[in-house]
């Protein structure tokens, strides 16, 4: 007969430790499930459950086991999308500098993530989903209009809120133009970016080149 466990810790040398390993393994396998459907679908957004699998080295009943449907999988991505995009952000160091240079380098960061993913943004756009993935933006992007604001940077005339609203709504602007092919993406962003800073009342004319934060 077994010794009684005086500590009551059997849990943790029995089914506890295969648990959490079991457990580390899924998760492993739904991010390499997940990093394998970004890549695949930036190239071709009409792949399907079975190319995704074989992009992540693993079947298609194994892509299931975590995703229910396609759109499940897609709503997952886009997610993945949207956190890579603000941890961008906030390696733009938005709290740092002058306020109107720290907007360039987050409207830099969110052009090359729309770059990147222009196929899965576009359809993802639509929704309450959408505008919860908004909110973390949203809220950097209020914070640094505020800062803005306090040092006479942006126009004090105009709320906070409306400002961030206006700036969300021309960059998709900026991004509608490019999947409809009226412009290049190089003159969207350039579009956005003047745009932007004069709704701001940040400038007067286009932004100046040492404005640009350097891509190499």
């Amino acid at each position: 007969m077994d010794e009684p466990d005086p500590h009551g810790l059997w849990w943790l040398t029995s089914s506890g430790e295969p648990r959490r390993r079991r457990r580390a393994d899924a998760e492993r396998s739904r991010a390499a499930i997940l990093d394998a459907a970004v890549r695949l679908l930036r190239q071709r957004p009409d792949a399907g459950m079975e190319a995704i699998a074989a992009a992540a080295g693993v079947t298609r009943q194994t892509v299931y086991a975590h995703f229910s449907s396609r759109d499940a999988l897609l709503v997952a991505a886009v997610d993945r999308i949207t956190e890579d995009a603000v941890a961008a952000m906030d390696a733009a160091a938005l709290d740092e500098g002058p306020a109107r240079a720290a907007l360039l380098r987050s409207l830099d960061a969110s052009w090359r993530s729309f770059e990147d993913n222009a196929p899965l943004l576009r359809p993802a756009r639509r929704g309450t989903r959408s505008e919860a993935r908004h909110e973390p933006v949203a809220e950097r992007l209020s914070r640094l209009v505020e800062r803005g604001q306090r040092a006479g940077e942006f126009t004090p005339e105009l709320s906070p809120r409306w400002l961030v609203a206006m700036t969300v709504t021309l960059g998709h602007a900026a991004g509608d133009e490019v999947g409809s092919g009226r412009m290049t993406s190089t003159e969207a962003e350039t579009a956005l970016r003047t745009t932007v800073l004069r709704v701001l009342g940040a400038a007067e004319g286009p932004p100046d080149s040492h404005d640009r934060p350097d891509r190499a």
